[in-house]
């Protein structure tokens, strides 16, 4: 039986574990056996990422034996968190949607490469910070003092499940615990050091662009890899104050999923609780002008996972 895992807040403000089967919240601990890893009796979803496939087959017999006698929670009332509280590495994709990069090579009357694999050309990433960036389902994430152009970009996020170093491609998505929903938040205005030299290596600023408070919104749900199918065949969606201004598929993929952990556990290791975001589809507000404002709400949808809110203080 299909099941999604979450995050909420405890009465005390501590996280806990949740399991969601057939459209219904129960408290993991509460319907947990006592046959069940300390890490599903008592933990967080990061400690069930250390030993994922062993922790994968508790949760699916707990989802079988999930009955209604259960007591319920209900998702108006709990205080959802981000799945992950404390991530491993978060790894990026930029440029990776094919309507994307042709709305933005037209925005910014720029030639970009439409099939960079063709051109021989590596999937791109960046880094954003961990922890420090989280926000979950319906939190609000105060406005960065430092730009006046933030912007909204839906993602498919992967969730690493175990140790992946020097896969190929066709084993690559093996190494996935699940997946759930993204909003890459983004301050367009600070990726160009204006002061710096144009010609200087030292001319751009990453970590001012793509890591902010709540700059990863991330939730509601972490769903298994075996419930997802292809994660290439996905709609994906973001409404901004009820306005649908994304509206795409992941088989728009330029780089799918296993070829970005294929490619990434070349360089480095990749460890469970890792997180990679597959890029964003067309319609952000850079392709516009048009930027988020205090007061805003996103929505990110993806078929299979849920919906992901997030307001703007």
């Amino acid at each position: 039986m299909k099941y999604q895992l979450f995050t909420y807040a405890g009465q005390d403000g501590t996280p806990k574990s949740g399991i969601a089967v057939a459209d219904k919240l129960y408290d993991l601990a509460s319907v947990a056996d006592g046959d069940a890893s300390a890490a599903i009796r008592s933990g967080t979803i990061d400690d069930m990422l250390t030993d994922w496939p062993a922790s994968h087959r508790m949760l699916a017999r707990i989802a079988d034996a999930t009955g209604a006698s259960a007591p319920v929670l209900s998702a108006d009332s709990i205080t959802f968190l981000a799945p992950l509280t404390r991530p491993g590495v978060i790894y990026a994709a930029g440029a990776n949607y094919r309507d994307h990069v042709e709305a933005m090579g037209k925005a910014m009357n720029m030639k970009l490469s439409l099939d960079p694999r063709s051109e021989g050309i590596d999937p791109w990433h960046f880094i954003k910070a961990g922890k420090g960036t989280l926000a979950g389902h319906r939190e609000v994430v105060p406005f960065p003092g430092h730009t006046q152009k933030l912007d909204w970009e839906a993602e498919l996020a992967v969730v690493i499940g175990r140790k992946a170093s020097k896969v190929s491609k066709e084993d690559a998505l093996e190494y996935v615990a699940g997946y759930t929903c993204a909003n890459d938040l983004s301050a367009r205005d600070n990726l160009v050091r204006q002061q710096v030299d144009p010609g200087s290596p030292f001319r751009f600023d990453w970590i001012g662009h793509k890591s902010f408070a709540g700059a990863c919104p991330l939730g509601p749900f972490l769903t298994p890899a075996e419930f997802v199918g292809s994660p290439e065949e996905l709609d994906i969606k973001l409404w901004l104050n009820g306005e649908l201004k994304q509206d795409s598929n992941t088989s728009n993929h330029l780089y799918g999923v296993a070829d970005h952990i294929a490619y990434l556990s070349q360089r480095l290791d990749l460890y469970p609780g890792d997180v990679v975001l597959t890029g964003t589809p067309a319609g952000v507000g850079m392709e516009t002008g048009n930027f988020l404002k205090r007061g805003d709400v996103m929505r990110v949808w993806i078929n299979g996972l849920g919906d992901l809110e997030t307001t703007i203080a």
